[in-house]
């Protein structure tokens, strides 16, 4: 399909540059078909049936955004995949002053050497030293927020709390399900309370996600993989609310890709552990997800061409019209969505 269907105008005072607080009282437009409530976080529960199940990822969000030098010129890079104990493939800002080879200084105490330029103009970084990566992370890098909101304002703080979820666990993540940001205790013990179930997987989510689609066509596009896993005990679980006549939400893109990864012809969920590139277009058959609550996303997205393949493509123009008139945040720290084929 042509990039092209899938454009919009969105005005800039739309981007959220911060979240509501409390969490769970952000806007949620609910679409079923092609008819939409204006509605909030917190009508979940009567907007669920009991049995239903919502499926979130508990990937936990690593300082991975790095300003290093490599001589006298400034290099930024941007961690999105782990590839081993000490290496992960990075996006560099500055590439053009970068060969393999080069080693990049992060601080006083903080090295990686450069290697394997990919086609995307991708860096794998080998942290040098002993120390755990994790730790050096934690010492040197930054929130890496999107660069639709690092472009307006400075990372602080805050973002260190407001850019991870209440089910963050797992670390490995550069970029946060936003979607699941919206909950909080509260609303969970309310969601509990209507009998409506709720399970984990892990996905760790890439900068890729925040990447342009540049081809013309979709078919043209080349997604990058990302980690993920259901165990055998959440797949069953999973199954077991179908057969017993329950949906299976998905909050967020990560986990519908995820299941939808996983799921067979039959419909059931398979335990997964592995990389997952899928890229769902309009015409894809889901068979792994029943609904998505997912925030709004950005035009010509790899995003927005999901939500239109799960709703439509002209469903969800009237969906995202409907938002931008009646003044939703937009984005990952924006509004939610309930979207129900």
């Amino acid at each position: 399909m042509k990039v092209d269907l899938f454009d919009f105008e969105l005005p800039q005072d739309r981007i959220a540059l911060r979240p509501v607080s409390p969490r769970d009282a952000a806007r949620m437009l609910v679409a079923r078909g092609g008819a939409m409530e204006d509605a909030g976080v917190r009508d979940l529960p009567r907007l669920l049936n009991p049995g239903d199940m919502l499926v979130f990822n508990d990937t936990r969000v690593i300082p991975a955004q790095l300003e290093g030098k490599r001589g006298d010129a400034s290099i930024g890079a941007t961690l999105h995949k782990r590839e081993g104990v000490r290496r992960w493939r990075a996006f560099i800002r500055n590439a053009k002053r970068l060969q393999p080879g080069d080693r990049i200084l992060f601080g006083i105490d903080a090295s990686a050497i450069a290697s394997d330029r990919a086609e995307d103009g991708s860096f794998a970084l080998t942290f040098e030293g002993d120390e755990p990566v994790e730790l050096l992370l934690a010492r040197v890098g930054t929130m890496p927020l999107p660069p639709y909101i690092a472009s307006k304002r400075d990372i602080d703080a805050r973002d260190a709390d407001d850019y991870q979820t209440m089910f963050a666990r797992e670390e490995g993540a550069v970029a946060a399900p936003t979607a699941s940001l919206h909950f909080t205790p509260e609303l969970m013990a309310a969601i509990e309370a209507a009998g409506i179930e709720h399970a984990t997987l892990t996905l760790h989510v890439g900068a890729g996600t925040f990447l342009p689609v540049k081809a013309d066509d979709t078919d043209a596009h080349q997604m990058h993989a990302e980690w993920g896993r259901i165990d055998a005990k959440t797949a069953a679980r999973l199954n077991g609310v179908r057969a017993r006549g329950g949906r299976i939400v998905a909050v967020g893109t990560t986990v519908l890709r995820l299941l939808e990864s996983a799921a067979d012809e039959n419909r059931f969920i398979q335990p997964f552990e592995g990389d997952t590139a899928i890229f769902i277009t309009p015409g894809y058959r889901f068979k792994g997800i029943d609904a998505l609550m997912t925030n709004f996303h950005l035009p010509r997205s790899t995003l927005f061409m999901l939500v239109s393949a799960l709703m439509g493509l002209e469903t969800m123009k009237a969906v995202y019209a409907h938002a931008i008139e009646n003044e939703y945040r937009f984005y990952s720290y924006g509004d939610s969505s309930l979207l129900i084929p």
